[in-house]
């Protein structure tokens, strides 16, 4: 069987687009004049039906995602005005039609709000990207993909917060103390290496060499923690210190992404990092499946199918952009 010619795979990618757009204009109650448009456009080639159906099957399915996309939005909005409210946020409809219209028409890319991370940020890294930061005392940050730092020095602190992803730090001794804030906790050292790794409202800290104090919030000791410890803390409130391979968890740096037993709601989490569109897990159920390996960073496509192999999920992509598990 022959391949399909360049031309004619840009041809079926400029019908599968005018498919979209027909879909987001007919809906809600579309006047006589789109809707003779429409039909014109329907009988103007046998493709243009069979790819209006198949596009109206996977804008069904993009549905429930838009709408997750779309409460992330939400939330993001919400922290940044500083504005908590006990009902969902009467404009939170508006964002799940925009995020759908996003994804069907032009852009799957769809990111909550990465611009309020990145306000008053230092140094940030895009999806995909493992950049490495040196910091005027000598000191080296290796920025995770997706990242962002905000840097200060003064008198008496060196002082870094993590506003989002990961970042692997190696610190040059000296008096003044080191500081990584993230999620309202903080790692306190004065010469070590060691990564500091936001998940969702809290973060983990991970030890390789030396000693690295740690406390969830402003009311808790410190815990002490040594090479090979790590601690994860959420409200203010740390966990049990574990003792782990930390030169597997940062192997990221090699572009290497390694999990052992980790649940697939956080491998996706990390996954997301190096997927330049979006990735949404629908299927509550499989968020809490535990998976292991060792995977090449470089092609999140790959980890995805490996993963589907192991745990069974489906995959639908949208317009190269957009991936759809469940």
């Amino acid at each position: 069987m022959s391949q399909p010619t360049v031309e004619h795979q840009e041809s079926l990618s400029r019908i599968e687009q005018d498919a979209w757009l027909w879909l987001g204009r007919l809906q809600g109650q579309p006047g006589d004049g789109v809707q003779m448009a429409f039909e014109r456009w329907l009988a103007a080639a046998p493709e243009h039906v069979d790819t209006f159906v198949r596009m109206q099957s996977l804008w069904h399915l993009s549905r429930p995602a838009a709408q997750q996309l779309a409460d992330e939005e939400a939330a993001a909005l919400q922290q940044y005005l500083r504005n908590p409210v006990s009902k969902r946020p009467y404009w939170a409809s508006a964002l799940a039609m925009a995020a759908c219209l996003l994804i069907v028409v032009c852009w799957a890319g769809w990111q909550p709000l990465r611009w309020v991370d990145d306000l008053g940020a230092d140094w940030v890294s895009a999806p995909g990207e493992v950049r490495t930061v040196a910091l005027s005392d000598g000191s080296r940050v290796v920025l995770d993909a997706d990242s962002a730092i905000a840097v200060q020095y003064s008198a008496g602190e060196r002082h870094v917060e993590l506003r989002r992803g990961a970042a692997y730090f190696s610190v040059v001794p000296g008096e003044i103390p080191f500081t990584v804030a993230a999620a309202g906790g903080e790692a306190r050292v004065l010469g070590t290496r060691f990564e500091v790794r936001r998940l969702g409202e809290g973060a983990r800290v991970s030890v390789q060499q030396g000693r690295v104090a740690v406390r969830g919030g402003p009311l808790e000791a410190p815990r002490v923690l040594t090479a090979d410890q790590q601690v994860s803390y959420r409200d203010g409130v740390s966990g049990n210190p574990l003792a782990v391979d930390t030169a597997a968890l940062t192997a990221w740096r090699d572009s290497r992404l390694s999990f052992y037993r980790a649940p697939l709601g956080e491998v996706l989490d990390e996954l997301r990092r190096y997927y330049p569109g979006r990735i949404v897990l629908l299927n509550d159920e499989l968020r809490g499946k535990r998976v292991s390996g060792s995977f090449a960073s470089q092609d999140p496509q790959a980890i995805l199918d490996a993963l589907q192999g192991v745990v069974g999920f489906e995959q639908h992509e949208l317009l190269g952009r957009l991936i759809i598990l469940r």
